[in-house]
């Protein structure tokens, strides 16, 4: 062979191995994800051409599948009581995609999960139409409904969340304004443009305020400071006189800050005087007096700082509450009344307050119970996991005891229930350093218990931007109160 026609040969050879090494590449290296890429219209085709499974809350079906017209998406998703559960389901959208329990739970509610292969086989096998999975939710639709309602009917922005303290099991997960996840489901044109108009609001529907924003938790977190007070020895006796003047003068500054209930009441008060009248001085000076290294580390064992929202089955994503790493006197002394640069989501003022229900345990939130095939196997089980313990248990009882006089004889009068032990704390706080014309957001956190040990701990969110109140309306309670009572009520008198 003369050289030129060798030199053909070679490269021909070449090029004949590039293309067995890169199908090779693709069939083998890059099968798995090019057969899952969202771009790849046959696996769209594939997840839409089965009756979805359902979502499930109080034994009941909250989603369903229909069949789509003049599309090769065979199925198409629906919701029943759309907004009221959008923040527990989100949405499976087929031109939008996935967001929640839809996508968290993809593979076994569209039956591609490696799990339900022998009932993909056997179906195949006998000719049936495939199903996917269903998820049982921990959610109390009572609950759940009681706290949507409260919010709706006040037209508020705002977040309701309900956990049973002694397992994690969130009973309630509400966010309003919201939104109907059937009126994008498809892939048409006009439901793309819902979509959009629903990205575009200044009320952010889409949003979820229970645990993708947070908020400085203002006197709701006195609870967590008197927990770090007690925990550290800086408060032996919750009804001993303190030294805290009021007004009371932030460290290293000439700002003095006063409370709503007025000095008189507040010089000097002891810590369960001041838990019920939310008097400002007394945990200033706390929160001084045990020091940012220790005030963080409390926090943290609550959940602060960390992404403590995710359990191992993966149903709760979340933005970190966060206590600050670097803090001045100063700082430190304003976190004590929950502001500063202090940040919270609903949740975690949820699980603060759990917590001190479950004599300082912390456990670790889940949503979802169980996962099951469709013909009722159970292929995942949760079971409840502590995730620290924050406090002691003397601590935290001593702080249950400030919270329910506080319920009793102070400003959270407005959660107590007949025959239920109530505690509770009502908190404001502000939204920044010009506040002087702003409404503060509104806060109430609270628990019962009944008689026979079954519990309930609640934490309301209220942002007021889009209505006509007065300071004195959110500061005292009386309307994210009522809305936390009926929660617990739903809950614990069925």
């Amino acid at each position: 062979m003369n050289k030129p026609l060798r030199r053909i040969a070679i490269f021909c050879g070449l090029l004949m191995l590039a293309l067995l090494i890169r199908a090779n590449w693709l069939q083998y290296v890059q099968a798995d994800e090019l057969a899952t890429d969202d771009e790849n219209r046959r696996v769209l085709i594939d997840r839409y051409a089965a009756e979805r499974g359902d979502i499930i809350v109080g034994a009941k079906a909250i989603t369903d599948s229909v069949e789509s017209e003049g599309s090769d998406l065979k199925f198409v998703r629906k919701y029943k009581n759309g907004p009221m559960y959008a923040p527990v389901t989100g949405y499976a959208s087929q031109s939008m995609g996935m967001t929640f329990l839809e996508g968290t739970y993809d593979s076994v509610l569209s039956g591609q999960d490696d799990r339900l292969a022998f009932e993909r086989f056997t179906d195949v096998v006998t000719g049936k139409e495939r199903r996917g999975g269903d998820v049982i939710t921990t959610i109390d639709p009572r609950a759940q409904e009681a706290g949507y309602k409260g919010l709706v009917e006040l037209g508020a922005r705002g977040s309701v969340v309900a956990l049973d303290p002694a397992t994690g099991k969130v009973l309630a997960l509400v966010s309003t304004p919201s939104y109907d996840p059937s009126t994008f489901a498809g892939n048409s044109l006009k439901e793309s443009e819902r979509f959009r108009a629903l990205g575009a609001d200044k009320a952010k529907p889409l949003a979820n305020r229970a645990l993708r924003e947070t908020f400085p938790p203002g006197s709701t977190f006195k609870i967590l400071t008197a927990a770090a007070a007690l925990e550290h020895g800086v408060v032996t006796d919750i009804d001993a006189a303190s030294d805290a003047a009021s007004p009371y003068k932030l460290p290293q500054s000439t700002n003095r800050i006063g409370s709503q209930a007025g000095d008189g009441v507040c010089d000097k008060a002891s810590m369960k005087t001041a838990m019920q009248y939310s008097c400002n001085n007394v945990f200033l000076d706390a929160a001084v007096k045990v020091g940012a290294d220790k005030m963080r580390e409390t926090a943290e064992k609550f959940g602060f700082n960390e992404d403590v929202y995710s359990s191992d089955l993966g149903d709760l994503r979340a933005t970190k509450s966060l206590y600050p790493e670097v803090l001045d006197k100063p700082g430190t002394a304003l976190t004590g009344m929950g502001q500063g640069s202090l940040t919270s989501t609903p949740m975690q003022m949820a699980m603060v307050t759990a917590a001190i229900v479950n004599d300082g345990k912390v456990m670790q939130p889940y949503i979802v119970d169980e996962l099951r095939s469709p013909d009722l196997t159970s292929l995942e089980k949760h079971e409840p996991q502590v995730m620290s313990e924050a406090v002691s248990e003397s601590t935290a009882e001593k702080v249950r005891e400030m919270m329910e006089h506080t319920a009793k004889e102070g400003s959270a009068r407005k959660a107590l229930i007949d025959g239920i032990t109530v505690g509770g704390k009502t908190g404001t706080a502000q939204r920044g350093v010009n506040v002087r014309d702003q409404v503060p957001f509104g806060w109430f956190v609270s628990y019962g218990v009944k008689p026979d040990g079954q519990s309930v701990a609640v934490a309301v969110f209220i942002d007021p931007t889009d209505m006509d109140i007065s300071r004195e309306d959110i500061s005292g309670g009386s309307l994210a109160g009522p809305i936390a009572r009926d929660v617990m009520t739903a809950v614990l008198q069925k």
